[in-house]
């Protein structure tokens, strides 16, 4: 683990400042040189038997293991003492961190298709968790994340969702979860102006909203281009696009354009699927934008909640659960 500096006088985690991004590798976390499966799940069991649940030493390893050094720990684990490894950890572990410590232990995959259901099941419909991992997947990740919910759950993912909502945002849920979306990272600058001026005609000059043509390109086009679409539309008419969306849509359909918020699950979602893909990317963006740090912002979030509910003995379990999503 990382060394990082003490709490700071009020009690928060001190700010670790983020660090300059490099060209290449965008996540924060790297594998452990050496690392044994038999001999992590050791560790683990020792950490669950007895009184009490040593959740520190639970986090300390974990964090310091990449998703294809922590996959494999489940069947370590079953192998050497014949037991479920999510099952005992679920008996030992509670809340939040119960679901950061399970999440961490799914391939990306499986992470995703069990967030998508469990955003779907139940009373109401989590958008926010459909629209993220819907909307930034590649079109091989949706691919797979389909195949692996019918397996797991035996009904298509599609179905699920056609089932779950309802007009224009289920239109627009659909056409992402096809994994058809155009991935090519050249721009045709003339094309970019057109679907600028298409979707301008569709909202800002139009009496209501053509909401099919706004599901056309969205879904369709590649990120790369879509950057192109967005500046042009600005130059255009003078106003950003997320604007213009929230004039012109609302409700579901509007936050699966623009964003939706985020809450406990959102932000371990986002956490444990970034952390090797572009969380150092994140960070920096995290400080543009709003000045402060992600770790910091959390970090005060968090520690505010466990004073309320669980007391300041639980600080030092917060600290080592966040560190290893922001090493150097």
């Amino acid at each position: 683990m990382p060394s990082n500096p003490g709490p700071s006088p009020g009690g928060v985690p001190a700010n670790p400042q983020a660090p300059a991004i490099p060209k290449g590798y965008r996540g924060s976390i790297k594998d452990f040189p050496g690392a044994d499966p038999l001999r992590d799940v050791e560790v683990l069991r020792k950490a669950m038997k007895g009184f009490g649940t040593d959740e520190k030493a639970i986090i300390e390893l974990l964090g310091n293991r990449t998703n294809k050094q922590r996959v494999p720990l489940v069947a370590a684990y079953k192998t050497t003492y014949g037991k479920d490894l999510f099952r005992d950890l679920k008996s030992e572990l509670t809340g939040n961190f119960e679901d950061l410590v399970v999440a961490m232990l799914k391939t990306p995959t499986h992470f995703d298709a069990s967030e998508l259901r469990e955003a779907i099941k139940g009373a109401g419909t989590d958008e926010a968790c459909l629209i993220e991992i819907l909307s930034s997947r590649s079109n091989a990740e949706i691919i797979e994340i389909n195949k692996v919910y019918k397996a797991e759950y035996g009904k298509t993912l599609e179905d699920s969702i056609t089932s779950d909502t309802s007009g224009h945002f289920r239109r627009l849920l659909v056409s992402l979860c096809q994994g058809n979306r155009d991935e090519r990272e050249t721009v045709d600058i003339s094309l970019a102006k057109q679907d600028a001026q298409k979707l301008y005609a569709a909202g800002e000059n139009k009496v209501g909203t053509d909401e099919s043509q706004f599901n056309a390109i969205l879904c369709a086009r590649s990120k790369p281009h879509l950057r192109a679409v967005f500046h042009e539309y600005q130059q255009m008419c003078g106003r950003e696009i997320e604007k213009s969306i929230c004039r012109e849509t609302s409700g579901n359909l509007e936050n699966g354009m623009v964003g939706a918020g985020t809450k406990d699950r959102t932000l371990i979602r986002v956490m444990v699927s970034r952390s090797e893909v572009d969380m150092l990317d994140i960070r920096q963006e995290y400080l543009k934008a709003y000045g402060k740090s992600l770790y910091t912002d959390i970090s005060v979030s968090l520690f505010v909640h466990m004073q309320i509910r669980n007391g300041a003995n639980n600080l030092e379990i917060l600290k080592k659960s966040l560190e290893f999503y922001f090493q150097k």
